[in-house]
């Protein structure tokens, strides 16, 4: 396949050697010429391992050439793919000059094809930016989106010091596209990969790579506070976070990785407040930790404001402990909800096959009976009757019965704070946080 790379710089240098060796033939773009020069020299415009081999030798094949002049490389192409710079503003913002500039070029080029022409964006943007690509393309050609062009939003996830081994071993390929066509040339683009290749809508691509990369940011700061408690104890810190990261089936894993509701229960609240008041004996700034309850308690007002936003008073709640298949109560953020609502004058309905007041034992027992003293005049083992007498039904346990409930009952109003199954939306159906 043709393609050109607009921007030779750490991304589009590593792109037009990796899709070279892999058969394709690539012409680099760039306002620069020195790195232009470089490329056409055999040689990388980056310091990286393992480049320097694949742009010598593709370039030696005639697969890797570059070039100052947009045009040339447009005609010769039938995929652009956009790596150039977005530098940030003090302020953060990103500066897409460069990005908005490139696809007018692209644009301006296009006027002169007559094949459909594949823009994908590999340059890390923030969602929108793919639709302002595209209006930008439709005005300098004066062609329509998906008729004479497509736009793809393609995120790379590429470190350095291993960007060759990255690009051809990436956790998943994504291409974000609204045409069908395109997303199959761009699996064409990038056959060999040993990847997943997921096609999935284009603000999914573009917000992608900046929700992984904040999270390896959590995820540095978490180990270096854990860190430094460790260092006030005397206990070997990577010695504990290599036992740590041993367990894949809950710290290493998507289980806790759903949006929804907060957490609670006897464990989560209780061991990560001790770890604070670690930290906080030892005089440790531990922010990372204390923002974590912070964000619990504000998931927790998020769904109350909900409620209170539909303006009515009678209220059923589907799942009251901490989480599904259990009757522990204790710490439960369902159990806060409530006790919140009841007091600000509610009237609540409650269902929980899992929870019998008269089988509540000990500690559980007694914080029920702190915070809803009179659970037993709310609770029901009757589904269908807890929400004929709602106006408003929370759902907060992902159980089969609840599934497609609110299509069941189109003149009831349904608040998810678990997401109980995809495409529920009925009009009368609204998500906590999608």
């Amino acid at each position: 396949m043709n393609i050109s790379i607009f921007g030779l710089g750490y991304v589009g240098c590593v792109s037009v050697g990796c899709l070279a060796n892999n058969g394709h033939r690539v012409i680099g773009v760039d306002v620069m010429s020195s790195k232009v020069d470089l490329i056409n020299q055999g040689k990388p415009t980056i310091i990286e391992k393992d480049i320097d081999r694949l742009i010598a030798e593709t370039w030696k094949e005639g697969r890797a050439s570059a070039t100052t002049d947009y045009r040339q490389a447009v005609l010769a192409t039938d995929v652009s793919i956009i790596c150039v710079g977005t530098p940030s503003s003090p302020e953060g913002h990103l500066n897409l000059t460069a990005i908005y500039e490139t696809a007018r070029q692209i644009g301006e080029v296009l006027r002169e094809k007559d094949s459909l022409h594949i823009v994908a964006i590999r340059s890390t943007v923030l969602p929108g930016t793919n639709e302002k690509v595209g209006e930008i393309l439709a005005e300098a050609s004066g062609k329509k989106r998906n008729e004479g062009f497509a736009v793809v939003s393609n995120p790379e996830f590429l470190r350095e010091g291993t960007a060759v081994k990255d690009y051809y071993n990436p956790p998943v390929t994504v291409i974000g596209t609204d045409n069908p066509k395109a997303g199959k040339i761009m699996k064409e683009v990038y056959r060999g990969i040993d990847a997943p290749v997921e096609e999935t809508q284009i603000p999914v691509a573009e917000l992608i790579k900046y929700v992984n990369n904040s999270f390896h940011a959590v995820k540095v700061s978490f180990a270096n506070e854990v860190g430094n408690i460790c260092k006030k104890l005397g206990i070997d810190s990577h010695q504990l976070m290599n036992l740590f990261c041993m367990d894949h089936q809950l710290n290493l894993s998507s289980y806790y990785l759903k949006p929804g509701f907060a957490f609670g229960g006897s464990c989560l609240p209780k061991d990560l407040g001790a770890l604070q008041a670690l930290a906080h004996d030892f005089y440790l700034k531990s922010p990372v930790l204390n923002a974590v309850i912070e964000s619990n308690e504000n998931q927790k007002e998020q769904a109350f404001k909900m409620v209170m936003e539909k303006g009515v008073k009678k209220v059923g709640i589907l799942g009251l402990s901490f989480k599904k298949g259990t009757d522990d109560l204790r710490y439960s953020p369902v159990v806060d909800l409530a006790e919140k609502l009841l007091g600000k004058g509610y009237s609540l309905r409650i269902y929980d096959k899992n929870v019998n007041i008269s089988k509540l034992t000990g500690t559980n027992k007694k914080y029920i009976d702190q915070h809803i003293p009179h659970l037993s005049d709310l609770i029901s083992d009757q589904l269908d009757q807890v929400v004929e007498n709602s106006d408003l039904v929370v759902i907060s346990h992902k159980e089969p019965e609840f599934d497609c409930i609110n299509t069941r009952y189109p003149d009831k109003t349904f608040i998810d704070l678990i997401k109980i199954k995809d495409g529920v939306s009925n009009g009368n159906y609204e998500g906590i946080c999608w």
